[in-house]
C-alpha cells in the first residue's frame, strides 16, 4: 500500500514539474524576473514546510554531523538548481527544457561512476552516446531565428541545472534513509533559501503587484504549491520508499506531460527535429538504466 502511494506521488511529482515548464513562462521574465520568482517560490514552499512540520508528530531535529550534507543539498537541490532552471526556461522553450531534463538519469550514471566507482557496462556506454548525442542534436538544431544565441544559453543553463539536480539526487539519498521526507526537504529548503536570498531579494522587491493578472496569480499559486511544495515533498517520499533509481526513472513521464501541456494549451511547436532528439535521449536513458553487461 505504501509502495503504491509512493508510485502515485512520484508520478504526480513529474506532472507538477511538467506544469512548471509552461506556467513559469507566463509570469517570467515579465512581470516577475527569474531570480525574484525563484525566491518567491522557495520562500512560499519553505513556509508551507514549516507549517506542516508544526502539525506533525515527529519534531526531531537533525544531527550536527549531517548539517554539511544538508547545506550541499540546499545548494545543489534548491539554490543553484532552481535559479538555473527558471533563468534557462525564460530563455528557451518549454519543449526544449523538458526534453533536456531527461539527461538527468544519464548524468546520475556518470556521477555514480565518478564518485561511487560503479562500473560502466556496454549498455551504459551506449546509453551515454545516444543520450548525449540527442541532447547535442536538440541544442544545435535550428532555433527561433530572432534569438538563436539566447536559446543556446537557455539550453545550456537547463543542462547545468540537470547536473545540479543529479548531484542533489546522489547527496540526498543517505539523508532519506535516516530522516523523514518532511525533515529532509524542510532543512534542504531552509539552507537553499538562505543561499538564494542575496540573489533574488532585489528582483522580488521590484515586482509591481498592481499589474499582476488573475492568470499570473493562478500560475504563481501552482508554481509555489504544486510545482515546488508538493513536488519536492512527494519526490522525497518516493526516494525514501522506492529508492533513487525507481524514483529517477519516472522522469520519462515529465517531458511527455510537459510537451502535451505546452503544445495543447500554450501553442508551442513540436518539430520532427525535437521528436528525433527526444527519442535519442529516451533511448539513452533506457540503456543507461538497463541491467547487464
Amino acid at each position: 500500500m505504501k509502495s503504491t502511494k509512493a508510485h502515485i506521488a512520484v508520478l504526480l511529482t513529474n506532472l507538477f514539474f511538467a506544469g512548471n515548464y509552461s506556467l513559469v513562462k507566463i509570469v517570467s521574465p515579465i512581470p516577475v524576473k527569474p531570480f525574484g520568482l525563484n525566491l518567491l517560490r522557495v520562500a512560499g514552499s519553505l513556509l508551507l514546510f514549516w507549517i506542516l512540520w508544526m502539525f506533525s508528530k515527529n519534531k526531531l531535529g537533525i544531527e550536527r554531523r549531517d548539517v554539511p550534507r544538508f547545506v550541499l543539498c540546499g545548494f545543489f537541490g534548491v539554490a543553484l538548481n532552481q535559479m538555473l532552471f527558471i533563468k534557462g526556461l525564460t530563455m528557451t522553450s518549454a519543449v526544449h527544457a523538458s526534453l533536456l531534463s531527461l539527461v538527468t538519469p544519464i548524468l546520475i550514471t556518470i556521477l555514480a561512476f565518478w564518485f561511487l566507482k560503479e562500473k560502466f557496462t556496454a549498455y551504459k556506454i551506449s546509453g551515454l552516446i545516444f543520450g548525449i548525442g540527442g541532447s547535442v542534436f536538440l541544442i544545435l538544431g535550428k532555433q527561433h531565428a530572432n534569438s538563436p544565441e539566447e536559446y543556446l544559453i537557455g539550453d545550456l543553463l537547463i543542462i547545468i541545472n540537470a547536473i545540479s539536480y543529479a548531484l542533489y539526487f546522489i547527496l540526498v539519498k543517505p539523508l532519506m534513509e535516516k530522516y523523514t521526507p518532511l525533515q529532509v526537504v524542510r532543512w534542504v529548503f531552509t539552507f537553499g533559501f538562505i543561499m538564494m536570498l542575496p540573489f533574488g531579494w532585489e528582483q522580488l522587491m521590484e515586482i509591481d503587484w498592481s499589474v499582476i493578472t488573475a492568470t499570473d496569480y493562478a500560475s504563481l499559486i501552482f508554481i509555489v504549491f504544486a510545482g515546488t511544495f508538493l513536488a519536492y515533498l512527494f519526490n522525497a517520499f518516493g526516494i525514501q520508499i522506492l529508492g533513487t533509481a525507481t524514483t529517477g526513472s519516472y522522469i520519462y513521464a515529465q517531458p511527455v506531460f510537459a510537451v502535451l501541456i505546452a503544445v495543447l494549451f500554450f501553442d508551442e511547436d513540436f518539430t520532427l527535429q525535437k521528436l528525433i532528439a527526444g527519442s535519442l535521449i529516451i533511448l539513452g536513458v533506457f540503456l543507461v538504466g538497463k541491467k547487464g553487461n
